[in-house]
């Protein structure tokens, strides 16, 4: 449910391009440094873009320098140097991969071993931040009952995911959460509940496990579901951005707010055009 949230590269600046490789980087970083060197196989776009939000939000500057790491062991890349705000939001990572992986255990009996490699950094991560601990389990219980009771009302369903990252935005942000940093990440949680339920859609089909799109409109693929259902899908996305749109303008950034807007206004429409496609080509290729 993790790893949509990127930028839309082809117009992202290059001052951008290298801001957002070196948070991803001093994540990453972060993460081997606060919950030890496996928890790092947990490292999400997600979670790197929340990074360059409250960086940016919270004014504190990005010190950037070029360093080896041990994906790159030969040639030096830029890499954001670790600090408060970066070591929160690699807990904030491993909590949110730990519930993810025994949401997928319920879901599909998949996730076991990945749950014994972040069983450690887990520990640590839920030590330093209890609270966000607590929001997600919480809210992935709400959302492990509704699916259970096959619920097909997509507001409803989506909604739990969306209250768990509106609440993690207000207590990373602390005092300057706002309601309108607040609607972003809801509106964002639900964007990233509906793509992935796009995203799965012939696979949940194919296995029988839940989706709420499957349960709304009972498609016997994604293809049949756009073809008919294709407004309503429309008109739920588009929805989102406007809304992320409209909450984003009333947001006071201490920084450029370029690489933000690229990520929320360019890369959440580009990636759903990207995942529908691919899942379009995938099905004329299994008719042919």
């Amino acid at each position: 449910m993790f790893g949509y949230v990127k930028p839309d590269d082809p117009y992202l600046y290059k001052k951008d391009d290298v801001l957002y490789r070196a948070m991803y980087c001093g994540l990453c970083k972060s993460i081997g440094a606060t919950c030890g060197q496996m928890a790092r196989f947990s490292l999400t776009y997600d979670v790197a873009f929340l990074s360059v939000f409250a960086h940016n939000l919270l004014g504190c500057d990005v010190a950037i320098k070029k360093s080896h790491c041990v994906i790159h062991p030969i040639t030096k890349r830029p890499i954001a140097k670790r600090d408060g705000i970066s070591d929160d939001l690699a807990a904030v990572n491993v909590i949110l991969a730990r519930h993810k992986v025994n949401d997928d255990r319920f879901d599909s009996k998949r996730g076991f071993f990945k749950g014994m490699l972040f069983r450690r950094g887990y520990k640590k991560a839920k030590k330093r931040l209890p609270e966000i601990d607590e929001i997600v389990s919480s809210r992935y219980k709400q959302l492990l009952a509704l699916e259970n009771a096959d619920n097909g009302v997509i507001d409803q369903v989506s909604e739990v995911f969306s209250l768990m990252l509106a609440e993690i935005s207000d207590r990373v942000f602390k005092e300057k959460a706002t309601v309108n940093t607040y609607k972003v990440f809801f509106y964002l949680g639900k964007w990233i509940y509906i793509i992935d339920a796009l995203d799965d859609y012939d696979k949940d089909v194919k296995k029988g496990e839940y989706n709420p799109l499957v349960k709304r409109f009972n498609a016997k693929n994604l293809a049949q579901l756009l073809s008919d259902n294709g407004q309503d899908i429309d008109f739920m996305l588009n929805d989102i951005f406007i809304n992320i749109s409209e909450n984003l303008q009333q947001i006071k950034f201490h920084f450029n707010g370029d690489l933000v807007k690229n990520i929320l206004l360019r890369g959440l429409p580009s990636r759903t055009k990207q995942v529908i496609e691919h899942h379009l080509k995938q099905g004329k290729k299994h008719v042919k």
